[in-house]
């Protein structure tokens, strides 16, 4: 099973801009921090290389020892032993978290090894002040942050779902109803854009539906008078086969122009199908029964639908009509869930038809 989380445009928006905050704050943080501390060990070994010149010239001169200065210390790193050893000057890091331990040492006259060592607790004090600076700004940029794309993502998401709820209701047959003036508001961005074509799309199929159903109605409603007096003429024939033949002809022809007379009241909402919850497949078997008593009527996979009962017979009907006159036998229904399939085994369109035709 597929899970899929849906979120709204506005905490989307919010997450973006705070994401990238935070990974802009962190990245400065960590530059200061690094440069920061960067620059604070190169001007503590700066101190003490200049200490333990200091120390050196005032030895050299009085044999005193000053600045905590120690002679051949045995806790003197094995690097700075090795400088010394080379006749070099040299400092040395101790980091062993916390403010580092910094090593100064130089070689003297007769051999031995002058060094001096501290911890610059103040100055890496000052360090972990810059941190908490930097965590509380980074915190302030993601909530800030955060806020911003609240207010923007919100704007926009408030101004999408006016436009989906007018789209919906414009399908639903509310064709008055314009996602322009759903929407409103003065910011002008891409949704009026999107608004603005919906709206002439709605508008333009509105036009060609309309002028649609106007011509079907113009059409039935001419074809209305001279069905009715035919099918008055042929009642006043003399009874007969030829008779009966007329009678039936205008009579199906009437029946065809009140079902186009009704779509058409239908696609103008002059007139509501009655919606009931009907069983597909048993409703199906009972009609055949009645309309084509020839036909084999089979139900693979049953299903409830909501429909007019009454439209879905004459639909049914119809079909089984046109097979029976236009098709060859045998005939075949069958209800697959929610689709319904007529099927007849006569040769099918000419192949001029299926070229050239609509």
């Amino acid at each position: 099973m597929k899970l899929s989380l849906r979120t709204g445009l506005r905490w989307k928006v919010s997450l973006a801009i705070a994401g990238v905050g935070a990974l802009v704050a962190v990245a400065l943080s960590l530059v200061v921090h690094n440069a920061a501390r960067v620059a604070m060990l190169d001007n503590s070994r700066d101190v003490m290389d200049q200490r333990v010149q200091d120390a050196q010239r005032i030895y050299d001169s009085t044999h005193r020892l000053l600045f905590r200065t120690k002679i051949d210390d045995p806790a003197l790193p094995q690097q700075l032993r090795e400088a010394a050893a080379l006749g070099l000057r040299a400092t040395y890091l101790q980091d062993s978290g916390g403010a580092p331990e910094v090593w100064a040492s130089v070689p003297l006259r007769d051999g031995k090894i002058l060094s001096v060592h501290t911890r610059f607790q103040d100055r890496f004090a000052i360090l972990d002040e810059l941190d908490k600076a930097l965590v509380i700004g980074s915190i302030s940029v993601v909530l800030g942050g955060s806020a911003l794309g609240i207010l923007i993502g919100g704007q926009l998401s408030r101004r999408l779902r006016k436009a989906a709820v007018a789209a919906r209701n414009l399908a639903e047959g509310e064709s008055d109803v314009r996602v322009g003036d759903s929407i409103g508001g003065r910011v002008r961005d891409e949704t009026d854009d999107l608004a603005r074509a919906v709206d002439g799309m709605a508008e333009a199929l509105q036009d060609r539906l309309e002028a649609e159903r106007r011509v079907t109605a113009d059409i039935a409603h001419e074809l209305r008078t001279p069905v009715t007096g035919l099918l008055t003429a042929a009642e006043l024939l003399p009874p007969g086969r030829p008779t009966e033949l007329v009678r039936n002809r205008a009579q199906a022809m009437r029946t065809l122009v009140e079902d186009v007379l009704e779509v058409a009241r239908l696609d103008g909402f002059a007139e509501r199908a009655e919606m009931q919850d009907v069983e597909l497949g048993e409703f199906v078997m009972r009609r055949v029964r009645v309309v084509a008593p020839d036909a084999h009527c089979r139900v693979i996979r049953d299903a409830y639908v909501s429909t007019d009962p009454r439209r879905l017979e004459r639909i049914l009907g119809n079909l089984l009509a046109n097979a029976a006159k236009h098709g060859k036998g045998p005939f075949e229904v069958t209800v697959e869930g929610r689709v319904l399939r007529v099927r007849d085994h006569g040769p099918g369109f000419p192949e001029e038809l299926l070229r050239e035709g609509p």
